[in-house]
């Protein structure tokens, strides 16, 4: 998937500047998509050249004028297109945690265990966030109530495929931490 179809799908929440979709990228796609903020400026600039965006520019007092991108036509003629793809094999794994976990017996157990804890406060951190999230866009509804009134619904389904994600990190990492321990005590009982 290219990192304009993420942004135009960050665009479908309205106008912004390069700016806020780099500062929002985090509450609206982050979940599926990460990119860095120069990545989203040259993307927005072919985005413009090839006519898929417009920009307008906001004269500011004490700050630098912003550029404020929203879709054309054809962006969303572009966004129209591409769901209608028929999607890409599925995404692959590609975790260094992962390896390290996978070199665990020849390598240092107890790094490999503090690098597993770091990934669950990293969860549980992303959880929390995308909790605020979730409650911004239920604003106090229900979540039938948000699927039945809601403009848009993809944002929410998005978000929630994010927070099975991060649990399925915690749970995975509460196993690997126990059976890495249990490791951790035969090797130590070997070494004495």
């Amino acid at each position: 998937m290219a990192l304009r179809n993420a942004v135009m799908a960050a665009l479908l929440e309205g106008e912004a500047s390069g700016y806020d979709l780099a500062k929002g990228f985090d509450a609206t796609v982050a979940n599926f998509w990460t990119a860095t903020p120069q990545q989203l400026y040259r993307e927005l600039e072919r985005m413009e050249t090839e006519g898929l965006v417009t920009a307008r520019v906001v004269e500011q007092e004490r700050r630098p004028n912003k550029r404020l991108f929203s879709l054309t036509r054809a962006g969303r003629d572009a966004v129209r297109a591409y769901t209608a793809e028929p999607p890409a094999r599925p995404s692959v794994v590609r975790d260094e945690l992962l390896v390290k976990v996978q070199c665990a017996d020849a390598g240092d157990l107890d790094a490999v265990r503090t690098a597993v804890a770091e990934r669950m406060e990293w969860a549980t951190a992303k959880l929390v966030r995308y909790e605020r999230i979730r409650q911004r866009l239920l604003a106090g509804r229900s979540e039938e109530a948000y699927f039945a009134e809601a403009e848009r619904i993809g944002p929410y389904l998005t978000l929630l495929r994010g927070m099975s994600f991060e649990r399925e990190n915690l749970q995975w990492g509460e196993l690997a931490l126990r059976r890495l321990g249990q490791r951790a005590a035969v090797h130590n009982q070997q070494s004495e």
